[in-house]
């Protein structure tokens, strides 16, 4: 039996699987592509998570193109983070190539050009239908964990969102938020201290910085009404194929707080609102994080926490989170131990640090006999990577340097006109693009601090009349006290009554 032959019994035996899977291509060996070697990822265990991994130019972006396009017609709705821009592509079908037919001629494949059902989402002001959550459903340990606050400051946020529930104040966005902080050691404060206990202001004082800093970020856009339903993006079109949802980040990667902040917000919301799936035979949703760095990159320990506990839950709900990045070390250890499946393309020996993570990496994988990972690392080609993943009863399956599948859909961003006609045909962007703005804390604060102002200006007005008319009245007493001691001292006095007296003989007489 040739080494060929071996190899294939030994790909075809590891990828083997029952139910629906979706293939990525062919294994390699030696160098070459052998046809129908197929390596086959069951869809069954695409909510155990994974991770697309490789330098620069290598060919990651196609790889999570493939992975959402057969995603989709399989009717597995997609999430996807478009950071360089470079995925609307998807919703056009591919022209075509000879280099195209003749990678899947080796592959095993043919090869269909398609297009996909696309919905434009944003988080900024670039088009597209806009995602948005209240402050409210954040809740306060969330909110706490996102500004990165002290312990103390962090039980002053609960006390706030505690007031504002017992009050009825709706925190939709920030200037909601601000208010009440502010309110709550301004005119507000005796009433807290009454109920809830004395608030510092040195402490609201750091917590509105923090939330100013967020605002920087552009989270006052991201904060308010309509909030996005998380089941919008588990729609699939009329002829069952999943929606991709394509989540334009161009403008966010100089502000990682509020990349950080919207995805642990969706996947508190996904982690709440999704019914409990278990090991069920297909994905409810699959996300996937391009640039992935940017999400750990300034999180606390605290955030870290709060997402490595999120990513051993979520699978739970059905769902899978794919982590796209250049280096693994990119994806911190607690996260990368839950990944299942790994497609890792080349990696570049530049330094003596990029050696120590080439090590580092292939140590991630399982031991081969018919690969050195570390050389196969530094030798694959464009559109090239190393497959680990796991079978359908949960055992990692033999590793393989696959030729990857090219995607079916175009691999070039649209054009302007066509983004635009795309984002006509959009279901959602009339439900979620309306400016809401009713009333919540800000404005009934506002108004209670003014009617507040209105009764106290009215009390001092009726405190300074009354003190008016006293002070009127003391000086009537006063002028007719006066008046009455004058006429007393006339009538008294020695001429008054000599002259009374005259008048008296000379009328007797």
């Amino acid at each position: 039996m040739s080494s060929n032959q071996e190899f294939l019994d030994h790909i075809n035996k590891g990828y083997t699987t029952k139910g629906d899977f979706i293939t990525l291509g062919a294994a390699m060996h030696n160098g070459e592509t052998v046809t129908d070697a197929h390596v086959k990822i069951p869809l069954k265990t695409l909510n155990r998570h994974g991770l697309i991994a490789g330098a620069t130019g290598t060919g990651k972006t196609k790889t999570l193109q493939v992975l959402a396009e057969n995603l989709s017609e399989q009717g597995i709705p997609v999430l996807l983070m478009d950071i360089k821009g470079d995925l609307s592509g998807l919703a056009a079908a591919s022209p075509g190539h000879a280099k195209i037919d003749e990678r899947h001629e080796k592959i095993g494949i043919p090869f269909e050009a398609k297009n996909f059902p696309v919905e434009i989402l944003s988080l900024s002001e670039q088009d597209g239908v806009r995602l948005k959550a209240t402050v409210s459903e954040f809740g306060p340990v969330l909110f706490s964990r996102i500004l990165d606050v002290t312990e103390t400051q962090a039980g002053i946020i609960s006390i706030i969102f505690k007031y504002c529930d017992d009050n009825k104040l709706p925190l939709l966005d920030l200037k909601d938020l601000k208010k009440v902080l502010q309110f709550a050691t301004r005119e507000g404060k005796e009433e807290l201290e009454k109920d809830y206990g004395r608030i510092s202001t040195a402490s609201t004082g750091s917590i509105l910085r923090k939330i100013v800093a967020l605002e920087q970020q552009g989270a006052d856009i991201f904060f308010g009404e309509r909030s996005f339903d998380v089941q919008d993006l588990c729609r699939v079109d009329d002829d069952g194929r999943g929606f991709i949802n394509i989540l334009r980040l161009t403008d966010i990667q100089d502000r990682p707080k509020l990349f950080s902040t919207f995805m642990l917000s969706l996947l508190a919301e996904v982690y709440s609102t999704f019914p409990e799936q278990g090991d069920s035979g297909r994905p409810e949703l699959i996300i996937f994080l391009d640039e992935a760095h940017l999400i750990f990159k300034q999180a606390s320990n605290a955030l870290m926490d709060q997402i490595e506990s999120i990513v051993k839950l979520i699978r739970s709900k059905g769902v899978g989170l794919y982590f796209v990045t250049q280096n693994p070390t990119d994806v911190p250890d607690g996260v990368l131990g839950q990944l299942g499946l790994k497609v890792q393309h080349a990696l570049r020996a530049f330094t003596a640090k990029d050696r120590k993570a080439i090590k580092l990496t292939a140590e991630n994988y399982p031991i081969s006999e018919y690969y050195d990972t570390k050389e196969v690392l530094t030798a694959l080609g464009i559109g090239e990577a190393l497959v680990s993943a796991l079978d359908e009863k949960g055992r990692p399956t033999p590793l393989a340097a696959t030729m990857l599948r090219a995607p079916m859909s175009r691999m070039d961003i649209l054009s302007k006109s066509e983004l635009d006609d795309l984002l006509k045909k959009s279901t959602l962007s009339d439900k979620y693009n309306e400016d809401i703005d009713r009333e919540s804390a800000y404005e009934i604060l506002n108004e209670k601090i003014e009617k507040a102002e209105a009764e106290e200006a009215k009390a001092t007005a009726k405190k300074e009349r009354e003190k008016l008319n006293k002070s009127s009245s003391r000086s009537k007493s006063r002028k007719s006290s006066t008046t009455e001691k004058a006429v007393i001292k006339v009538l008294t006095s020695a001429t008054f009554i000599r002259g009374a007296l005259g008048v008296l003989n000379k009328l007797l007489r």
